[in-house]
């Protein structure tokens, strides 16, 4: 992962999430003071709710410098750029510092078949710089940005498709074994993720059929399980079992990102809700399935995409007492880019595999990824006053 600049890994050593010198090293005193700005008013939940409806108003109807000062802040705080090309230099600067790049294309297309090519295109791209670049770990797509949402739904509560609709299902799986089948071919493992439970089965059905092809000799492809979900360690340790010792599997890990909807949807159906009752549940979920998963390493290669500091100490100490080395490739951590830098540089300087998520696209296309990211840090208790506090402890050190 790591740049042919970049200086070798030290040995595994003890972490403080604390260490804001490690944290934010890469950052100028300019930068670190943007940054304070931006979280300052991330925390305030009306600022963001009235800026947020002021600047979708603005870039609708065109008003000049809008999209330049988007650009210049909440864009340049939370995304590599409006193109790949534009992520180069940030690929590059956080290779400085042992960190990978994950790029996420952050575009919610038309739901066309021409919307639909353009995604997987753009996906292979990534792949291919993925394998020209030590730097770029994982490529990741969405099953929805492959193919029509309510195919997925029909499919999942058995309603049988018509033809038109088959024919467009089976367009979708063959943008889906496109990137795979690149993926598998150029090396580079490649993240299905998460999305809503009332289709989840059927991605998580087309995601181990295609690691049953390609994961034979190692994970290249690998599904995503949101913990906040009460049946999800479940459905991690059925797939477990099914591949057996036929192929390996991949596991990504996340608390999820769908929350609210995933409740009101349950309310509006009758049903129950697939989230789990608090957050402590979750939580404990998630750190059992990270001890299942070290627990079967020799099957499962593991990422841990988590914010959580708990969980990131804890997946430290698991591979401690499993004689994991830090730097085993089976194991990784992730984290968004331009959140949490107390997690992705100090695992990073210890020696453990971590990589940032890094979307990208123009930056209307991206808007709606922007503001889930404000409103998330506003709605979480604690997530920007933590990274605001943090940031204000770096400047006063320096």
């Amino acid at each position: 992962m790591s740049a042919t600049s970049a200086v070798p890994a030290p040995p595994a050593a003890p972490i403080s999430f604390e260490d804001t010198r490690i944290a934010f090293e890469a950052k100028t005193d300019g930068e670190l003071r943007q940054m304070y700005a931006l979280f300052a008013a991330m925390n305030n939940g009306g600022l963001v709710k009235m800026g947020s409806g002021l600047m979708q108003s603005a870039l609708k109807i065109g008003f000049p410098g809008t999209k330049f000062l988007i650009k210049h802040s909440i864009f340049k705080q939370f995304c590599g750029g409006e193109t790949i090309q534009e992520c180069k230099p940030v690929i590059a600067e956080l290779g400085r510092y042992r960190i990978g790049t994950i790029l996420d294309y952050s575009v919610e297309g038309a739901g066309d078949d021409r919307s639909f090519d353009r995604t997987r295109d753009e996906i292979l791209a990534t792949i291919a710089l993925a394998a020209t670049t030590p730097n770029i770990p994982f490529s990741v797509f969405k099953v929805t940005g492959l193919m029509p949402t309510i195919l997925l739904e029909k499919t999942q509560a058995g309603t049988t498709l018509s033809a038109a609709e088959q024919a467009a299902f089976e367009r979708g799986q063959a943008r889906l074994d496109a990137l795979c089948a690149s993926a598998h071919q150029h090396g580079v493992r490649l993240f299905v993720d998460a999305e809503e439970s009332w289709f989840q089965q059927t991605i998580d059905d087309l995601a181990e059929a295609m690691m049953r092809q390609y994961n034979q000799e190692r994970a290249i492809v690998w599904n995503t399980y949101q913990l906040y979900r009460h049946d999800r360690l479940e459905a991690l340790q059925a797939a477990h079992q099914r591949a057996g010792q036929a192929y390996y599997l991949g596991v990504k890990l996340v608390r999820g990102a769908y929350m609210e909807k995933e409740a009101r949807v349950a309310r509006q159906r009758g049903l129950a809700t697939p989230i789990n009752p608090s957050k402590q549940a979750t939580d404990d979920l998630y750190d059992e399935a990270l001890r299942y998963c070290v627990q079967h390493v020799d099957r499962i290669s593991l990422c841990a995409g988590t914010h959580n500091e708990a969980s990131s100490l804890l997946l430290t100490q698991l591979m401690a007492q499993a004689g994991l080395p830090p730097q085993d490739e089976r194991v990784w951590f992730a984290q968004l880019y331009g959140m949490s830098d107390n997690l992705s540089y100090n695992l990073a300087h210890a020696g453990y595999h971590t990589a940032k998520y890094v979307p990208y696209g123009p930056v209307e296309a991206v808007m709606p990824y922007l503001l889930r990211r404000a409103n998330e840090n506003t709605a979480i208790a604690g997530q920007s006053s933590r990274e605001f506090l943090l940031i204000q402890k770096e400047l006063r050190r320096r």
